[in-house]
């Protein structure tokens, strides 16, 4: 069993940026690929990115150049940097774990609460 825990969502403007952060414990955390997806209102869950526990990496094509996904194993941490940030963006973030890098929800295990991030125009 992992338990997702996700923070850094908040109110940001245009252009701006902000850094989630996903704490995951669990005797075998670090062995999970992890992803980020996100969910607006009245939208389908959208794939943001995902990486391995081996740091292989893997981005939705319109994500890449303003996201940023890493993690510490070390800390069981995965972080989702968001630069120059839209109002489009505007979505709750949920982590994921699951056993493979993959884009699409069904392929992950378990979830965190999520948190929400607004951009302001």
């Amino acid at each position: 069993q992992v338990q997702l825990v996700e923070s850094g969502g908040g109110l940001v403007q245009v252009g701006g940026s902000l850094r989630l952060s996903c704490v995951a414990s669990g005797r075998t955390a670090s062995s999970y690929a992890m992803g980020w997806f996100r969910q607006a209102p009245g939208k389908e869950r959208e794939f943001v990115a995902a990486i391995s526990w081996s740091g292989g990496i893997y981005y939705a094509d319109s994500m890449k150049g303003r996201f940023t996904i890493s993690r510490d194993n070390a800390k069981n941490t995965v972080y989702l940097q968001m630069d120059s940030l839209k109002p489009e963006d505007t979505a709750v973030y949920y982590c994921s774990a699951g056993p493979d890098v993959a884009g699409t929800g069904e392929r992950y295990d378990y979830w965190g609460q999520g948190t929400q991030v607004t951009v302001s125009s």
